[in-house]
């Protein structure tokens, strides 16, 4: 959605770096840029021109004249600024003390209200309660069982007294007042403590539709009133929320359809013209591309500065913890990394969702967007099938395939060898960084490091003996010294327990002293 306008800021920023000082000249050239790049992403004229204004005001003040970098402190300040015209702070759904909590969405036809109640109900099911969605869309065809099947695929229950429209043909018979007001009711009877009222789409100049709006709100006295509205929608965004504001008096805005190519204008815009939060954002057409919407994270991703806090809500709310635990106890234990843990790490990042929008969270990703937006989502579709096609022998000891083994996998999965050649390479590389943490030390080919592996040389052939001595007394003392530890045997040459000495232990030798990989304990003799 915003990926013109990072460019345009990153390019701007990029301008002033080196600078140790930035002139007024410097400023004004800066601000100049970044209210084009707005302008350009349609943002509202009002939002823009006081946007520019601040940042020109404190860009001059001793906040950046003194800063040791001002260009780090130019971006700090748009950074500021792009939060305060998003929303200031994150805006969470107010409950009711005695419940049921109502919740009505209100907004443009095709807004995707009825789908983004799905992905409300959804996710508010996952926070432990218990949603119910009331169908008062009575106008829209089909508007009724869409919203039925919406609610089957979330897993929330679905209130529908009235089929509503069913084409285009047929003319509207039902009470959406009606409808509303009973789903409450039912809410309360079956102990439902949120109610989802999803109402039909309306345009800003039609006053009968407007007051029917009105008419709900009035009969079921909403706790929040969602105002829905499509990120695409451009400079309109600004006009469409003033006439839902004074015809329905919204209490939060939703925004949907943030995966698209459009350019955002109207998340900067709404929330500072109509002075109510963004509260929520649909990012995709699952019923999980939905997310609380956090105006600090929103600023850092359009400035390109990541948004790793929301990868790892994402990661703790889809990771499966028994399954951590489980290559947490293997990994302690020293077991090896086999294709069945590799397969089962592949299908945990899976269930985080879409890798593109994972791995454009990270900072600085926006220098690498032309790779990522080429990534094929399939990949991992392509290396499960491969593994699947092995035997579990195959998949345990996977020295074991050959040409021949190669092949059939190959055939099985449906792909060339080339493909099952390359991840055996990339799980051989893999095992040996878990084989080298496991055994502590570290990630390798760190040099230079204590505890992080790749600092020693192992001693092979080349390694340097240690020298005679010149003098033939010393040379001769030294033949006698080793001729005597010869004779002497391996018991009494090395320390017991020594890398070289024998079986022969102490009586009150602990095995577990040694913290030995588990099962070694049998090679340790008395």
């Amino acid at each position: 959605m915003f990926n013109s306008l990072s460019d345009r800021l990153s390019a701007t920023f990029k301008n002033l770096r080196g600078k140790g000082r930035l002139s007024e000249a410097d400023v004004d050239a800066t601000v100049r840029e970044i209210r084009r790049a707005l302008l350009d992403a349609d943002v509202a004229v009002p939002v823009v021109r006081d946007f520019a204004g601040r940042i020109r005001e404190r860009a001059l003040g001793e906040e950046v004249s003194g800063a040791l970098n001002p260009s780090q402190q130019v971006v700090k300040i748009v950074n500021e600024e792009l939060v305060g015209i998003l929303g200031g702070e994150t805006r969470r759904l107010r409950l009711a003390k005695n419940p049921p909590t109502v919740i009505m969405l209100a907004g443009l036809q095709g807004a995707g209200k009825t789908t983004l109640a799905g992905k409300l109900a959804k996710h508010l099911k996952g926070e432990g309660h218990s949603p119910i969605l009331v169908a008062a869309d009575l106008q829209r065809p089909n508007a009724v069982t869409q919203l039925q099947v919406v609610g089957q695929r979330a897993g929330v229950a679905v209130f529908a007294p009235h089929p509503g429209v069913q084409s285009e043909l047929e003319a509207a018979t039902g009470d959406p007042v009606a409808v509303a007001r009973e789903g409450v009711e039912e809410a309360r009877r079956k102990l439902h403590d949120i109610v989802i009222v999803d109402t039909a789409g309306r345009l800003g100049v039609d006053a009968e539709m407007m007051q029917q709006a009105a008419d709900i709100r009035a009969a079921i006295t909403p706790d929040e009133v969602l105002f829905v509205i499509d990120a695409m929608i451009g400079q309109d965004a600004v006009n469409t929320a003033k006439a839902f504001e004074e015809g329905v008096d919204f209490t939060g805005v939703v925004l949907s359809k943030l995966d698209g190519d459009a350019r955002g204008g109207a998340a900067l815009s709404v929330a500072s013209v109509t002075g109510r939060p963004v509260m929520f954002a649909s990012t995709g057409e699952g019923l999980d591309d939905f997310e609380l919407f956090h105006p600090d994270r929103m600023a850092s991703r359009i400035l390109d500065l990541g948004d790793v806090l929301t990868l790892i809500e994402q990661a703790e709310k889809s990771w499966d913890k028994d399954e951590a635990a489980r290559m947490a106890k293997k990994f302690a234990d020293q077991e090896d990394f086999t294709l069945d843990d590799f397969l089962a790490q592949m299908q945990q990042i899976r269930r985080m969702g879409s890798m593109k929008k994972m791995l454009m969270m990270m900072p600085g990703a926006q220098n690498f967007r032309q790779q990522l937006e080429q990534f094929d989502e399939r990949e991992i579709d392509r290396v499960e099938a491969i593994v699947r096609s092995m035997t579990p022998h195959e998949r345990v000891a996977p020295k074991i395939i050959n040409g021949s083994r190669r092949a059939r996998i190959a055939k099985g999965s449906g792909v060339h060898v080339s493909e099952v050649n390359g991840l055996l390479e990339r799980f051989g590389q893999a095992q040996k960084m878990m084989r080298k943490m496991a055994a502590g030390g570290g990630i390798p080919g760190m040099p230079g490091m204590a505890g992080m592996g790749g600092s020693r040389k192992p001693a092979g052939k080349n390694a340097k003996k240690k020298a005679k001595s010149g003098n033939p007394a010393k040379a001769a003392q030294e033949r006698r010294e080793a001729e005597a530890r010869r004779a002497a045997g391996p018991q009494q040459a090395a320390a017991p327990g020594s890398a070289f000495g024998g079986s022969q232990l102490p009586e009150d030798f602990d095995p577990s002293a040694l913290n030995l990989p588990k099962g070694f304990e049998k090679f340790l003799g008395k």
